[in-house]
């Protein structure tokens, strides 16, 4: 199952795992996307009964100020306050949170989501997705220790869920935790092996782990899986111009464009194409050292 077209009605925007990709080592040289926003959906604590005031359908409200909050988050802040007034409660502060998130307050918009999990009297899976947002509030701010600490917190409530396993191992990667990032990536494939997204990202944390022979296997099980999943193939040129294949890369690069051409992954593939035409030593670790160096 691919991640590409999930919107954030859900409200829970996970990052794409491309700080692995991402983070050059002197061994890989500078051939990986830019970060790009995954939309992943959590459960939301939509109120299933009345709560907003006389006369306010408490369910509709909520999703007017969801969509508000998402889409004017200026506007979805002051409806979130005066729902708030008429008794909104619970779902009128979470609104308010996503406009927070939206207005790039996202050490607010953390820190409100964390209290809302640890207040909240709703399911634990309703809990984790609110501490996995309060968790990308965190990754916005690059702090990813406090990032990994309210995951974790989160698969205490929902125990291998492979989503939260997936976003603390993008964490893990960013934190340039390779090996920590494999565990759970393991752990969600465990759980479900067809997830083209952690193949993916297991991929590329076996390059930066240097087990070349594994990562293309995961790859070409990735693309098996969904040929349309850009960042498999964004990797998959990664891998070959390691292996100093330059045909391989070019025709993975131009993939990503073609699937993708606004995306991202088509950025960072644009941008390795570019560096695959200046000449380069021939072994692909010295090459990648430098393409360092620049």
């Amino acid at each position: 199952m691919s991640r590409a077209q999930r919107g954030w009605g859900g409200i829970i925007i996970g990052l794409v795992w491309v700080g692995l990709a991402q983070a050059a080592t002197p061994q890989q040289g500078p051939i990986a996307p830019a970060p790009e926003v995954n939309k992943r959906v959590y459960s939301t604590p939509t109120p299933s009964a009345p709560s907003g005031g006389e006369g306010i359908d408490a369910e509709r409200q909520y999703h007017h100020c969801i969509a508000l909050a998402r889409s004017k988050p200026a506007e979805g802040w002051e409806e979130s306050l005066a729902w708030g007034g008429l008794g909104g409660g619970e779902a009128a502060r979470h609104c308010g949170a996503i406009a927070l998130f939206g207005l790039g307050q996202y050490e607010e918009a953390a820190i409100r989501l964390e209290g809302l999990a640890q207040e909240s009297h709703r399911s634990n899976r309703l809990r984790a997705g609110m501490l996995a947002q309060a968790g990308q509030g965190w990754v916005m701010l690059k702090d990813y220790e406090r990032a990994n600490a309210v995951l974790t917190t989160a698969l205490k409530l929902v125990p291998d869920a492979p989503d939260l396993l997936i976003d603390r191992a993008e964490v893990l990667g960013m934190a340039r935790n390779y090996r920590d990032a494999l565990k759970d990536l393991n752990r969600a494939l465990k759980s479900d092996p067809r997830r083209v997204d952690a193949l993916t990202y297991r991929a590329t944390a076996q390059r930066f782990l240097d087990d070349r022979k594994a990562a293309q296997a995961d790859i070409e099980a990735a693309l098996k899986l969904d040929p349309h999943y850009q960042d498999a193939w964004l990797e998959k040129g990664n891998l070959a111009r390691l292996a100093g294949d330059k045909a391989t890369a070019r025709t993975a690069w131009q993939k990503v464009i073609e699937l993708a051409p606004k995306s991202d992954a088509a950025t960072a593939a644009r941008d390795n194409l570019e560096q695959l035409d200046v000449k380069q030593p021939d072994d692909p670790k010295t090459a990648a050292k430098s393409e360092k160096k620049k």
